[in-house]
C-alpha cells in the first residue's frame, strides 16, 4: 500500500471521539509512511485528518467536485488539490489514486461514497481493501443491516465479509494490509 482513501464527514459530528480518530488515523499513516486521499474539504473529519497529515508531513492528495469547492469549503493549503466536474469523478479518482479505503463516520455522502466503492469491490471492478472505522459503534446498525442482507439472501457472506470492521484506525489499517494482495 502506497496511499489510503478515506470518506468522511465534511462536519464533524457530535462526539469528539470522532475528530479524535480521524486524528489518530493520520497518526497511523504517517507511521507507516502512507498518503493520503480524500475529499479536499478544510472542514470537519475531512479537514481534521488533512490537517495532521500536513502537520506531519505526510503526503495528501485532495479531490473534490467543482460543485463543493464553496459548500466543502476546499483546503487551501493542500499542495495537491484536484477539481473534478462530478461526485463520479470524485469517486472514480480516489478508486485510482487510492490503495485501500478507510471510512470513518459521516453523513450520506460518506455512505455514497462507502457503497459505491463496495459494490465495485464486489463487483470485480478493483480488488482493494475497504473497512469501517467503526468509533464509538457509530457504524453498528449499518453492519447489522448488512448481515440481516446476507440472511435474508441479497448479499453473499464472501462478498460481506470484504467489508472490515475495527474500532480503531490502526487496527483497521492492520486489516487492510494483511488483506492487499
Amino acid at each position: 500500500m502506497r496511499r489510503v482513501g478515506v470518506y468522511c464527514g465534511s462536519s464533524a459530528g457530535h462526539d469528539p471521539a470522532f475528530r479524535a480518530a480521524a486524528g489518530a488515523l493520520a497518526e497511523s499513516l504517517l507511521r507507516r509512511r502512507l498518503g493520503l486521499v480524500y475529499g479536499g474539504a478544510s472542514v470537519g473529519l475531512m479537514g481534521a485528518v488533512c490537517d495532521a497529515m500536513l502537520a506531519g508531513g505526510g503526503e495528501a492528495i485532495g479531490v473534490i467536485p467543482r460543485a463543493l469547492t464553496a459548500r466543502e469549503v476546499a483546503h487551501r493549503d493542500l499542495p495537491d488539490l484536484r477539481v473534478v466536474p462530478s461526485m463520479h469523478e470524485r469517486k472514480a479518482l480516489m478508486v485510482e489514486l487510492a490503495d485501500a479505503f478507510v471510512v470513518l463516520p459521516g453523513g450520506i455522502g460518506t455512505l455514497d461514497e462507502l457503497f459505491e466503492t463496495y459494490t465495485w469491490a464486489v463487483l470485480g471492478l478493483h480488488a482493494k481493501p475497504l473497512g469501517l472505522c467503526n468509533v464509538g459503534g457509530y457504524f453498528d446498525g449499518l453492519i447489522a443491516f448488512l448481515d440481516h442482507v446476507v440472511e435474508q439472501g441479497f448479499l453473499a457472506a464472501p462478498a460481506r465479509a470484504r467489508l472490515n470492521v475495527a474500532g480503531d484506525p490502526a487496527a483497521l489499517l492492520d486489516l487492510l494490509a494483511a488483506e492487499r494482495p
